[in-house]
């Protein structure tokens, strides 16, 4: 396949205004570490939220989505929508929560709500196992689907489509820091979502699928469009939409949807102004990535099923790819004419760029910040955190490429993830709530998690995934709960620190409260109404969800149902406003 000069034109130009936006804040960057990893903590929400959405739209999304689609219909994406429950409880609970704590990076936290040597090892130990190993195989994903895209757009070599992708990303990344990261974001979520609907709208309309009513009623596409799983398949209902809703989002640790926040959007709440706008931009964020992103992926991949029906019919066709349902999404590009293949091209590349230019800032702040200087050289200049900032940026990126060359599945990376992260998420939902868990919480829910993640994946005892991560979960949740009952607390003065930099809400801080009275600790008095913040989380996820649905009734000819659901959204909308009011 062929690119025209036009399509070339676009692409580099792309290319250009990327590097300059780095260039351009380079100096302002990298003046000192809160510059460099948190933009000098002045980011309005809109600016955010957009940058969290935009490094949620990676070039690996469109390819997982649809492998999902194809697989196992629309409402497959259950899997993942399920995490809005999640991101709603960090807009409603958790932001201002984050925003009170000041820490550089959410890995500070753990010296600030626990204490002792156990404390220290927790930081130290999860900025190399978040920020290195973890952190990488996210990228790798990431890289893997610039893999498929490069060799089927471009029939380029598995090491030259990392090797090109992640040059320009490493640059600005590494010069303009997260506050070229966040620019370069803004330009890029316009132009992949652009990209995004534009070829969705073309690839619908090509003859051999004949509009949009014709895919809806195509034979190889009718039984994929339900919300729901089918009520009458058992298996499909339980790990399409129960498992998910009722153990996955809360029990999992997953970037991007961390229970109670964490990773790259605790950085972005951290870079907020206030608390007002920590907020702001995660809900912006929720609203976007839900509601308004995944249905001109999902068009696509239904597409796909018509002219590659089979996984067969995308290998015939392309021989040399990485064989898997998440060709499909860039086999369907290549239909795509010159100058709008351009413009989609360079918004995966722009997709591409967004994610990893977030995951190497994310990953060298907890290199730079928790592990070289809180262990290695606490005396460490600004100027120097910044270097080692940098030059983490590069050595990241290098390891990323090198796994990615040995993965083969999008979705199946996925599972591996989630199957990682099981049983851990409770953690971080109740670890600002209730007094008792401690370091030694953390550090059995992630060592235990880990190793039942390698037993399963190396050990065939005939599983499915679902029962997998049940099993994971169920065997994490009891070892992490044990060992906080038997072991002994964090201590009463970090306690009581905590406490009167964050004020929490619920019972769970009670026995802690009647320990400082007896010890005469004076504590403040919490503002925050539990009530009206899981009121606002329950209404937002109502809302969302009917937005989300109500675009699926538009597209499917459907106007009550999308009349109903819009409704439905613009009220529970209204009802969140004058809720927020009141506080």
């Amino acid at each position: 396949m062929q690119l025209a000069t036009l399509d070339w034109i676009l692409i580099v130009s792309f290319f250009v205004i990327f590097l300059i936006i780095g260039f351009l804040v380079a100096r302002k960057a990298g003046r000192n570490t809160q510059e460099f990893f948190l933009s000098g903590r002045n980011m309005p929400w809109w600016l955010l939220g957009i940058s969290m959405v935009a490094t949620t739209f990676s070039a690996d999304t469109p390819n997982l989505v649809t492998d999902i689609v194809r697989q196992n219909g629309v409402s497959g994406n259950w899997v993942w929508w399920t995490f809005l429950i999640t991101g709603m409880l960090t807009v409603f609970v958790y932001a201002k929560l984050w925003r009170r704590s000041k820490v550089l990076t959410d890995l500070q936290f753990y010296e600030l709500r626990y204490s002792g040597k156990e404390a220290a090892f927790l930081r130290g130990f999860r900025a190399i196992y978040l920020g290195v190993f973890f952190n990488v195989m996210i990228m790798a994903s990431v890289c893997l689907a610039a893999i498929k895209i490069g060799g089927i757009l471009f029939n380029l070599a598995p090491w030259e489509c990392v090797l090109y992708a992640s040059i320009i990303t490493v640059a600005y990344s590494s010069f303009g820091g997260l506050r070229g990261v966040i620019f370069t974001d803004f330009l890029q979520f316009i132009v992949a979502m652009i990209g995004s609907i534009w070829a969705a709208y073309y690839i619908v309309n090509m003859p051999e699928i004949g509009g949009l009513q014709n895919l809806l009623a195509h034979e190889n596409v009718s039984d994929k469009l339900n919300f729901l799983p089918d009520f009458n398949d058992t298996k499909s209902l339980l790990v399409l939409l129960i498992i998910p809703i009722a153990v996955q989002w809360w029990s999992v640790w997953y970037p991007g949807a961390e229970p109670g926040g964490g990773g790259y959007v605790a950085q972005r709440m951290l870079s907020a102004k206030d608390e007002k706008n920590a907020i702001g931009a995660t809900l912006l964020y929720n609203i976007m990535h839900y509601a308004l992103r995944p249905w001109p992926w999902i068009l696509i991949a239904l597409a796909s099923l018509v002219l590659y029906p089979e996984l067969s019919d995308i290998g015939r066709e392309f021989p040399n790819a990485v064989l898997g349902h998440d060709l499909g999404y860039p086999a369907m590009l290549t239909n795509l004419p010159a100058g709008l293949l351009g413009l989609v091209v360079a918004s995966l590349i722009a997709a591409f760029m967004s994610t990893i230019s977030t995951h190497l800032n994310w990953g060298s702040s907890y290199i730079a910040l928790d592990f070289y200087k809180r262990f290695m050289k606490p005396e460490a200049s600004e100027k120097e955190l910044v270097s080692v900032g940098r030059i983490s940026t590069v050595v990241l990126m290098v390891f990323a490429a090198l796994l990615a060359l040995a993965l083969s599945s999008a979705l199946s990376t996925f599972a591996i993830l989630l199957q990682i992260g099981a049983g851990t998420g409770l953690i971080f939902i109740l670890r600002w709530f209730w007094w008792r868990i401690n370091a030694y919480s953390e550090i059995t829910g992630m060592v235990v998690s880990f190793i039942v993640a390698l037993f399963f994946e190396f050990t065939d005892l005939g599983l499915e995934d679902y029962e997998k991560l049940i099993y994971g979960v169920a065997i994490t949740t009891i070892s992490w709960i044990v060992v906080t009952l038997i072991s002994r607390p964090t201590d009463t003065k970090t306690l009581s620190n905590f406490y009167n930099a964050i004020t929490p809400y619920g019972n769970g801080w009670k026995p802690f409260k009647k320990l400082a009275a007896a010890e005469n600790i004076e504590l403040k008095t919490s503002n925050d109404a539990f009530t009206i913040d899981l009121a606002s989380m329950l209404l937002g996820i109502l809302s969302v969800y009917s937005a989300l649905f109500a675009t699926g009734y538009v597209i499917y000819g459907n106007t009550f149902g999308a009349t109903v659901l819009i409704i439905i959204a613009v009220v529970s909308a209204f009802i969140i406003f004058k809720l927020w009011k009141k506080k």
